[in-house]
């Protein structure tokens, strides 16, 4: 799945912060549940807009290119 379906950046939209498409919960809530020892469930019941499968795509989404080699 392309990152332009998962993220939406518009300067309307918590002044372009990039949010799961279709909700305006940014990205970086996300990790930042995550870096504080909070599960994917946990993240997943407190923003129910965010779906399982749009999570696990943007983390795959991360990891891919925090892995793949610099160009």
């Amino acid at each position: 799945m392309s990152v332009s379906k998962l993220i939406t950046i518009d300067p309307d939209i918590l002044g372009g912060t990039p949010v799961f498409k279709g909700t305006r919960v940014p990205l970086k809530t996300l990790f930042e549940y995550l870096e504080n020892d909070y599960s994917l469930e946990e993240f997943l019941e407190c923003f129910p807009t965010v779906t399982r499968e749009n999570a696990c795509h943007v983390l795959e989404c991360s990891e891919q290119a925090l892995l793949s080699p610099a160009s």
